[in-house]
């Protein structure tokens, strides 16, 4: 009895001491390294499932192989070495990093023209200004025109952004002309309106953008708070530029914000203009100071620079910006500082306006998104509390949507086609 213990425990340990070896043997066996995503000839043909040694050592009982997969550099190669060198002998793997193709140029395109854009995007417009212009038009050829009435065409101004004073000069002067020569029909009333708005508006004020100088490159100064729509709006200025036939470069200034310059670019290419760009969070004055050095030496008629936007209860920002109108002032005066705006936004604006106002002597304003908006009777607000005209007006979303301010056809888009 004795005896046949001592041969049973003489069978395990002999057993357990093979055992042992083989799951030695196999911890030492070499692993073939994978590049990322590569996979077996076996995980394909059952579409991730493992044969062959893997399902070999899974019936002897060992899971060392469940381990990831070694992918790193061996003591001497230097790191990645391994990864690509296994990359380049595993053909025919669809799993491998494809290189990156090289940035797309869009396509040259020709802008349309700024002449007349205004007339044809009047509908547009016209659409969005119904409550000022129909408004009015009804209240004030209506049968009687008594304080109450008054009252609501005051209410009526107000709410369009006209203004208190501006609003207290209409009102004062539609009221002198009923009394003298009476709006008895729609006809009447709408002559009368038309007149006093384009008083307010002004026909005789330059909107000229001053884009083409003798002996070197007009400099144009995008500036405005974030979210108006600031770079796209730089963009759209130069298919105004390309579109009269001027050469442009364009400097993205705006260093903060690290999709502008691309976006600047892309704008820049689709009209076939050169973009200057410089380092993400550099120095803004040193990006339009070679945009305007660039713009010399390629005999440019235009250099554009767009700016960062910048809140304007920020005094240390505002510095800045006027340090990058003095900074490129040393290759020449610059021509145009627009202020963009969004329309939408209303007496906010001009709370903006007035300080950018203080930081550098704006020469004009951009009204964005006034296809989105009622209240037309921002242009009139803003020209009265800064003293600088609307030279430009977004009426959408398309790059051809950017027109040059005409006061008469804006104050007739207002107020519809006569009856």
């Amino acid at each position: 009895m004795e005896l046949l213990i001592l041969i049973v425990v003489i069978a395990v340990a002999v057993v357990a001491t093979v055992g042992l070896a083989v799951g030695s043997a196999v911890r030492r066996r070499p692993r073939r390294r994978l590049a990322r995503g590569a996979r077996t000839d076996g995980e394909r043909s059952l579409g991730g499932g493992l044969e062959g040694e893997s399902s070999r050592a899974a019936a002897a009982g060992t899971i060392d192989e469940a381990r990831p997969v070694d992918i790193t550099s061996p003591p001497g190669e230097p790191a990645g070495a391994a990864v690509a060198t296994d990359a380049a002998v595993d053909t025919g793997d669809d799993a491998a990093v494809a290189p990156v193709p090289p940035r797309q140029r869009p396509p040259v395109e020709t802008p349309a023209p700024g002449d007349g854009r205004l007339v044809r995007l009047r509908m547009r417009l016209a659409r969005s200004q119904n409550s000022l212009g129909k408004g009015l038009l009804a209240l004030l050829s209506g049968d009687r025109l008594d304080e109450e009435t008054w009252e609501d065409v005051e209410a009526t101004l107000l709410v369009a952004d006209v203004g208190v004073l501006a609003t207290n000069e209409l009102v004062a002067a539609l009221r002198e002309r009923t009394k003298v020569l009476g709006a008895s029909t729609p006809a009447q009333a709408r002559e009368m309106l038309r007149d006093e708005l384009l008083a307010q508006v002004g026909t005789t004020t330059d909107r000229s953008l001053r884009t083409s100088v003798p002996d070197r490159p007009a400099v144009v100064l995008v500036v405005g708070v974030n979210g108006t729509g600031k770079t796209t709006t730089c963009g759209k200025i130069a298919r105004l530029v390309v579109a009269e036939g001027r050469t442009v470069v364009l400097g993205a200034a705006d260093t903060f914000r690290a999709a502008a310059a691309e976006q600047l670019q892309t704008w820049g290419e689709r009209v076939g203009a050169e973009t200057v760009r410089g380092a993400e969070g550099g120095d803004p004055a040193s990006v339009a100071f070679d945009a305007v050095k660039r713009g010399v030496e390629a005999a440019a008629d235009t250099v554009l620079i767009d700016t960062a936007g910048r809140l304007h209860t920020k005094l240390g920002l505002m510095d800045e910006l006027a340090k990058i109108k003095r900074v490129v002032g040393k290759h020449g005066p610059v021509d145009e500082v627009l202020l963009v705006l969004d329309a939408t936004t209303g007496q906010n604006a001009l709370v903006q306006a007035r300080v950018f106002t203080e930081a550098v002597d704006l020469t004009g304003v951009v009204l964005t998104k006034l296809d989105g908006t009622a209240k037309g009777g921002i242009v009139i607000a803003v020209q009265r509390e800064l003293g600088v005209p609307v030279k430009l007006i977004g009426l959408g979303e398309g790059p051809d949507d950017l027109a040059p301010f005409e006061p008469e056809a804006f104050v007739d888009a207002l107020l519809g086609e006569p009856a």
